[in-house]
């Protein structure tokens, strides 16, 4: 086998920061493979637990955007899609008609039933062998870095 010659030049810093991001995109990549077996994306996913979530499982588009810091061009492509596979419904809100309201449908909640069991084998394989108390640590740092990433964007 032949041996690299490579050699990191990345910064502590760098090192750490590239750490978090490899982490998010294997447990993305992860959970998206879980997703795809369900006929979901991972967007539909989140937006499905987003009106699962939900008051009586409805949200108006315009909120479940913000929630998911989603444009709003982005979910009309979403919706259409989750709808047309029965996971949702759409329809004006009957108040104002400019207003969309998604549903989840009793298939988009026994979806997400369906792969709960999975995404949480996942997440316990990802934080296996850290401590209630290293994961709320964690947490913590990771809200930080996101605080001081929202002042330098």
């Amino acid at each position: 086998m032949a041996v690299s010659n490579y050699q990191s030049d990345l910064s502590a810093d760098e090192k750490v920061l590239m750490a978090v991001v490899r982490a998010a995109e294997t447990f993305k990549r992860v959970v998206t493979a879980t997703f795809r077996r369900h006929g979901l994306s991972f967007p539909q996913y989140n937006v499905l637990r987003v009106l699962d979530a939900s008051k009586d499982g409805k949200s108006r588009i315009k909120d479940v955007c913000s929630i998911m810091l989603v444009p709003d061009a982005n979910m009309t492509g979403l919706s259409k899609r989750l709808e047309k596979n029965g996971f949702i419904i759409r329809k004006s809100d009957p108040n104002d008609e400019r207003v969309t309201i998604l549903e989840i449908t009793e298939k988009g909640k026994n979806t997400l039933a369906n792969i709960e069991p999975e995404r949480i084998a996942n997440m316990h394989a990802m934080l296996q062998g850290f401590s209630e108390d290293e994961k709320r640590i964690f947490l913590n740092n990771v809200k930080r870095l996101l605080k001081n990433g929202r002042q330098i964007a």
